[in-house]
C-alpha cells in the first residue's frame, strides 16, 4: 500500500501527518499529488469526503519557501504565497484546520479570513505576514480593495467546491482575485461537478490543466458505504421519526439538513426539547455562534446539528453516523452534498431522507439522475415496524428521551380576574368586561342591596342639564341612546327629545 513518504511528500509534512493518524492517501490524493508537486495546473474531481483537502494542501505547504530556506530572504516579506477560495465560512475554516496539522513542522503562517466578524484582527495579522491565506471570495476581494492583502507574489492558488461557487454566484470575484495573481502560477481547481461555466473558466485562466477524475463518473459521486433510506413521511410525524433514530443502536452524531433557516431553529429546538443535545446552524446565527456550535459538535458535546445546506457546506466531522434530510433536497447535486457529510474517510453511515407527499416528483427525478433504486419512497411513520427493522430501534423506543414538561396554569381562584373585588364604598361588582356586556343587553340596572350604587351610576351618566329620568324610562336605556347620539356627533339633549 502507498504511503505519503513514497509519494515524495517532505519527512515534516510525514510526520505531521503521522502524528493525527493519517498515514495512507487516498485515491484522490494519490493520483493529485504526483502531478501537483510539479506545479502542474489540474483539475481535481472527486465526490464529497474523500480527501479532496490534503490533495491541494500538501501541493502548496510544500512548494511553499519556508523560513529556514535561504531563499525566504528573497522573498516579500509578509506576502502571502499560496491562495485558497472556499465559497463558505465552514469550509474555509475546515481546510485551515487541515493545513495548519499537516504545516505544524515547517512553520508556515496560515490565515483564514471571511465575512461576519470584523476586520481588525484580520488586518493585523496580515500587516504581520502570512505564508498561506485561506478564504471567501467577498472577504478577500474586501481586503484587497483595502489594499491590505496583496496577491502578486502568490505562487499557487486553489479554488475549493468550484461548483458550489458558482451556484452561490461567486464566479465574478474568483475572476477578479485571478485577474489580482501572476499569470505563472500554479492553478488547482478541485469541484464535484464540471458545469459548462467551470469548464469555461479553467479554459481561460488555467495552462493546460492534468484532469483528474477519482470517480468513473458523477451519477456514482454517493459514497458507497453510506446507507440511504427514502420514507414518505408526514411532516408533523418528522421530530419523532428523528428522535427515535436518534437512539437506535449505531446512532453516534447526526446532522439534520433542512430547507430554509426558521426550519433548522425549530427543528433544533424541538430536538432539545425531547432531550438531545442539539444546536442550529444557519445563516442568521452570528459567526461566533457558529463556530461555537461546530466546536461543540466536534468535541461530542453536541449529537445533533441542524444545519442548511449554505451553512453546512464543507463541514467534515468525525463520527458522524447519520444524516437526515428533514425535506426533499432540491436537486441532485445537493442531495450527494448533504448525505457526504456521513460515511467520510472510509467510514460507514447511514443517509435517511424523509419526502413530504408534494416533493415525490422531485423525488423521482433525484432518483433517476443519480440511478438509484428508490423511485417509489415507502410511506413511513414512527410507530412503523420497517422503521425500526431498518435503523435497528429497539422495540418500545419512543422519540423523547426526557419527559414533556408541563403546561402551567393558574389556580382556579387566580383565573377569576378581578370578579368579586369590592368599590371603594364596599359593594361587590363584577369584572369589567362583564360589566360592561351586561350594560348593553340588558333593560334595567338590578338595584343594588342598599340602593346607594344605582342611585350614584345614574347620577353620573346623566348630564347636568338633563332632567331626571321618568318611573317608566330605565337609566340604562337611555345611557344607551345617549352614546349612540355621541358617536355620531350629535348632542345628547337634542337626542332625547328627537326620540321621544
Amino acid at each position: 500500500m502507498t504511503t505519503f513518504r513514497e509519494l515524495g511528500v517532505l519527512p515534516e509534512i510525514c510526520d505531521a501527518l503521522e502524528r493525527a493518524g493519517i498515514t495512507t492517501p487516498f485515491a484522490i490524493q494519490e493520483m493529485t499529488l504526483s502531478v501537483a508537486l510539479m506545479g502542474t495546473d489540474l483539475i481535481g474531481q472527486a465526490r464529497t469526503g474523500t480527501g479532496k483537502t490534503l490533495a491541494f494542501g500538501i501541493p502548496v505547504l510544500q512548494r511553499s519557501v519556508t523560513k529556514d530556506d535561504p531563499a525566504y530572504a528573497d522573498l516579500p516579506q509578509g506576502k502571502p504565497q499560496a491562495l485558497i477560495v472556499a465559497p463558505t465560512r465552514e469550509l474555509a475554516i475546515q481546510v485551515s484546520s487541515d493545513l495548519a496539522i499537516a504545516s505544524k513542522d515547517l512553520g508556515l503562517r496560515v490565515l483564514t479570513v471571511y465575512g461576519g466578524v470584523g476586520y481588525d484582527t484580520q488586518l493585523d495579522t496580515l500587516e504581520s505576514g502570512v505564508d498561506v491565506v485561506v478564504g471567501t471570495p467577498g472577504r478577500l476581494i474586501d481586503l484587497a480593495n483595502r489594499k491590505a492583502l496583496d496577491l502578486s507574489h502568490v505562487h499557487a492558488l486553489v479554488l475549493d467546491e468550484a461548483d458550489e461557487m458558482l451556484d452561490l454566484g461567486f464566479l465574478p470575484d474568483v475572476e477578479r482575485l485571478l485577474s489580482l495573481t501572476p499569470e505563472t502560477r500554479q492553478t488547482m481547481l478541485f469541484s464535484a461537478t464540471m458545469p459548462a461555466a467551470i469548464v469555461a473558466l479553467a479554459r481561460t485562466h488555467m495552462r493546460h490543466p492534468m484532469n483528474i477524475r477519482a470517480e468513473s463518473s458523477y451519477e456514482n459521486s454517493t459514497v458507497p458505504a453510506t446507507a440511504q433510506f427514502i420514507y414518505l413521511a408526514h411532516d408533523l410525524d418528522k421530530p419523532e421519526i428523528i428522535g427515535r433514530v436518534l437512539q437506535a443502536d449505531d446512532a453516534e452524531k447526526m446532522i439534520v439538513f433542512t430547507r430554509t433557516k426558521r426550519q433548522a431553529q425549530r427543528i433544533a429546538d424541538d430536538l432539545a426539547e425531547r432531550g438531545f443535545a442539539s444546536a442550529p446552524l444557519h445563516g442568521d446565527m452570528a459567526q461566533i455562534a457558529r463556530e461555537k456550535a461546530l466546536a461543540k459538535f466536534r468535541e461530542d458535546k453536541l449529537k445533533v446539528l441542524v444545519c442548511t445546506d449554505v451553512a453546512a457546506r464543507g463541514i467534515d466531522v468525525r463520527g458522524v453516523s447519520h444524516v437526515v434530510n428533514y425535506t426533499c433536497p432540491e436537486d441532485d447535486k445537493t442531495y450527494v452534498h448533504r448525505i457526504g457529510r456521513t460515511g467520510r474517510a472510509g467510514a460507514s453511515g447511514t443517509a435517511i431522507t424523509l419526502v413530504d407527499w408534494p416533493d415525490i416528483a422531485r423525488w423521482k427525478m433525484i432518483n433517476k439522475t443519480l440511478d438509484l433504486p428508490f423511485p417509489d419512497p415507502t410511506e413511513t411513520y414512527s410507530t412503523s415496524e420497517h422503521l425500526f427493522h431498518d435503523q435497528g430501534i429497539p422495540a418500545g423506543t419512543k422519540g423523547r428521551i426526557v419527559d414533556a414538561a408541563p403546561v402551567e396554569r393558574k389556580p382556579r381562584e387566580d383565573r377569576s380576574g378581578d370578579r368579586g373585588r369590592r368599590d371603594d364604598k364596599g359593594s361587590e361588582r363584577p369584572a369589567r368586561n362583564r360589566e360592561r356586556n351586561r350594560s348593553r343587553t340588558r333593560s334595567g340596572a338590578p338595584a343594588a342591596k342598599d340602593g346607594a350604587a344605582t342611585t350614584q351610576g345614574a347620577a353620573t351618566q346623566a348630564p347636568a342639564t338633563e332632567p331626571a329620568a321618568t318611573g317608566d324610562q330605565p337609566v340604562v336605556a337611555r345611557t344607551n341612546r345617549r352614546r349612540r347620539t355621541r358617536s355620531g356627533g350629535g348632542s345628547a339633549s337634542a337626542a332625547t327629545t328627537s326620540e321621544a
